[in-house]
Protein backbone atom coordinates (compact mmCIF):
# COMPACT_ATOMS: atom_id res chain seq x y z
CA UNK A 1 0.00 0.00 0.00
CA UNK A 2 1.43 3.30 -0.99
CA UNK A 3 1.98 6.27 1.63
CA UNK A 4 -0.37 8.30 -0.56
CA UNK A 5 -3.66 5.52 0.01
CA UNK A 6 -2.64 4.89 3.52
CA UNK A 7 -3.12 9.05 4.03
CA UNK A 8 -6.04 9.00 1.92
CA UNK A 9 -7.60 6.53 4.20
CA UNK A 10 -6.31 7.97 7.52
CA UNK A 11 -8.01 11.21 6.67
CA UNK A 12 -11.54 8.94 6.20
CA UNK A 13 -11.47 7.14 8.88
CA UNK A 14 -12.83 9.59 12.02
CA UNK A 15 -10.24 9.50 14.90
CA UNK A 16 -11.03 10.45 18.69
CA UNK A 17 -8.71 9.97 21.81
CA UNK A 18 -9.33 11.44 25.27
CA UNK A 19 -5.72 12.47 25.71
CA UNK A 20 -5.86 13.77 29.55
CA UNK A 21 -8.50 14.89 31.99
CA UNK A 22 -7.88 17.77 34.47
CA UNK A 23 -9.24 20.06 36.99
CA UNK A 24 -9.07 23.51 35.55
CA UNK A 25 -10.24 25.51 38.57
CA UNK A 26 -11.96 24.76 41.88
CA UNK A 27 -13.62 27.27 44.64
CA UNK A 28 -15.09 26.69 47.45
CA UNK A 29 -17.25 29.14 49.72
CA UNK A 30 -19.54 28.55 52.67
CA UNK A 31 -20.19 32.34 54.31
CA UNK A 32 -22.11 31.74 56.89
CA UNK A 33 -20.02 28.81 58.35
CA UNK A 34 -20.00 27.53 61.66
CA UNK A 35 -23.16 29.21 62.65
CA UNK A 36 -25.01 27.94 59.07
CA UNK A 37 -24.87 23.69 60.98
CA UNK A 38 -26.57 24.63 63.85
CA UNK A 39 -29.96 25.26 61.78
CA UNK A 40 -32.00 22.69 60.47
CA UNK A 41 -31.40 21.42 57.16
CA UNK A 42 -33.49 22.60 54.53
CA UNK A 43 -31.47 23.25 51.57
CA UNK A 44 -32.32 24.22 47.99
CA UNK A 45 -30.05 23.54 45.05
CA UNK A 46 -29.20 25.94 41.97
CA UNK A 47 -27.10 24.57 39.30
CA UNK A 48 -25.23 26.08 36.38
CA UNK A 49 -23.51 24.25 33.81
CA UNK A 50 -21.42 25.45 30.93
CA UNK A 51 -19.17 24.43 28.52
CA UNK A 52 -16.22 25.77 25.96
CA UNK A 53 -13.94 24.68 23.69
CA UNK A 54 -10.68 26.33 21.96
CA UNK A 55 -8.61 24.60 19.42
CA UNK A 56 -5.13 23.62 20.13
CA UNK A 57 -2.31 22.33 17.99
CA UNK A 58 -3.14 20.22 15.19
CA UNK A 59 -6.28 18.44 15.80
CA UNK A 60 -6.45 18.68 19.70
CA UNK A 61 -8.64 20.43 21.37
CA UNK A 62 -9.54 21.40 25.20
CA UNK A 63 -12.90 21.46 26.24
CA UNK A 64 -13.88 22.78 29.61
CA UNK A 65 -17.59 22.09 31.57
CA UNK A 66 -18.27 24.46 34.37
CA UNK A 67 -20.44 23.16 37.23
CA UNK A 68 -21.67 25.66 39.62
CA UNK A 69 -24.29 25.00 42.45
CA UNK A 70 -25.19 27.43 45.01
CA UNK A 71 -27.18 25.91 47.71
CA UNK A 72 -29.23 27.81 50.14
CA UNK A 73 -30.86 27.13 53.76
CA UNK A 74 -33.56 29.06 54.01
CA UNK A 75 -32.90 32.54 52.80
CA UNK A 76 -29.29 32.42 53.58
CA UNK A 77 -26.30 30.80 51.08
CA UNK A 78 -24.80 27.53 52.89
CA UNK A 79 -22.18 27.11 50.34
CA UNK A 80 -21.23 27.94 46.73
CA UNK A 81 -19.22 25.66 44.74
CA UNK A 82 -17.44 25.63 41.10
CA UNK A 83 -15.07 23.02 39.20
CA UNK A 84 -13.99 23.55 36.05
CA UNK A 85 -12.80 20.41 34.71
CA UNK A 86 -11.23 20.26 31.81
CA UNK A 87 -10.16 17.73 28.60
CA UNK A 88 -7.39 17.41 26.24
CA UNK A 89 -9.01 15.33 22.89
CA UNK A 90 -7.18 14.60 19.97
CA UNK A 91 -10.86 14.51 16.94
CA UNK A 92 -9.91 14.27 13.39
CA UNK A 93 -12.04 13.25 10.33
CA UNK A 94 -15.17 14.28 11.17
CA UNK A 95 -17.73 16.49 9.04
CA UNK A 96 -18.45 19.93 10.53
CA UNK A 97 -22.05 19.10 11.94
CA UNK A 98 -20.59 15.76 13.83
CA UNK A 99 -17.33 17.89 14.97
CA UNK A 100 -19.57 20.44 16.37
CA UNK A 101 -21.83 17.86 18.30
CA UNK A 102 -19.01 15.70 19.43
CA UNK A 103 -17.17 19.05 21.38
CA UNK A 104 -20.64 20.60 22.44
CA UNK A 105 -22.42 17.50 23.66
CA UNK A 106 -19.85 13.71 23.63
CA UNK A 107 -16.95 15.29 25.04
CA UNK A 108 -19.07 17.75 27.91
CA UNK A 109 -20.76 13.93 28.97
CA UNK A 110 -17.85 12.27 29.42
CA UNK A 111 -16.16 15.45 31.48
CA UNK A 112 -19.36 15.46 33.85
CA UNK A 113 -18.54 12.29 36.05
CA UNK A 114 -15.35 13.50 36.99
CA UNK A 115 -16.62 17.27 37.74
CA UNK A 116 -19.88 15.94 40.14
CA UNK A 117 -16.82 13.55 41.57
CA UNK A 118 -14.58 16.39 42.28
CA UNK A 119 -17.76 18.50 43.66
CA UNK A 120 -18.81 16.22 45.95
CA UNK A 121 -15.80 15.51 47.66
CA UNK A 122 -15.05 19.56 47.68
CA UNK A 123 -18.78 20.01 49.28
CA UNK A 124 -17.79 16.61 52.06
CA UNK A 125 -14.80 18.40 52.69
CA UNK A 126 -16.93 21.62 53.63
CA UNK A 127 -18.66 19.19 56.24
CA UNK A 128 -21.82 19.34 54.42
CA UNK A 129 -23.61 16.62 52.90
CA UNK A 130 -22.54 15.36 49.39
CA UNK A 131 -24.68 16.79 46.54
CA UNK A 132 -25.01 13.50 44.12
CA UNK A 133 -25.87 15.09 41.04
CA UNK A 134 -28.27 13.93 38.75
CA UNK A 135 -26.77 12.66 35.07
CA UNK A 136 -27.35 15.15 32.73
CA UNK A 137 -28.14 15.01 28.97
CA UNK A 138 -25.59 16.80 27.02
CA UNK A 139 -27.19 16.03 23.88
CA UNK A 140 -30.65 17.28 25.12
CA UNK A 141 -28.94 20.53 25.83
CA UNK A 142 -26.99 20.43 22.70
CA UNK A 143 -30.51 19.98 20.48
CA UNK A 144 -31.85 22.75 22.70
CA UNK A 145 -29.01 25.50 21.68
CA UNK A 146 -28.93 24.76 18.51
CA UNK A 147 -32.95 25.05 17.84
CA UNK A 148 -32.47 28.25 19.92
CA UNK A 149 -29.53 29.49 17.90
CA UNK A 150 -31.44 28.90 14.50
CA UNK A 151 -34.76 30.72 15.68
CA UNK A 152 -32.55 33.78 16.37
CA UNK A 153 -31.47 33.14 13.33
CA UNK A 154 -34.78 33.51 11.49
CA UNK A 155 -35.80 36.17 13.52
Amino acid sequence: MTEETQGAQEAQNPQFSLQRIYVKDLSFEAPKSPEIFRQEWTPSVALDLNTRQRPLEGDFHEIVLTVSVTVKNGEETAFIAEVQQAGIFLIKGLDAASMSHTLGAFCPNLLFPYAREALDSLVVRGSFPALMLAPVNFDALYAQELSRMQAAGNA
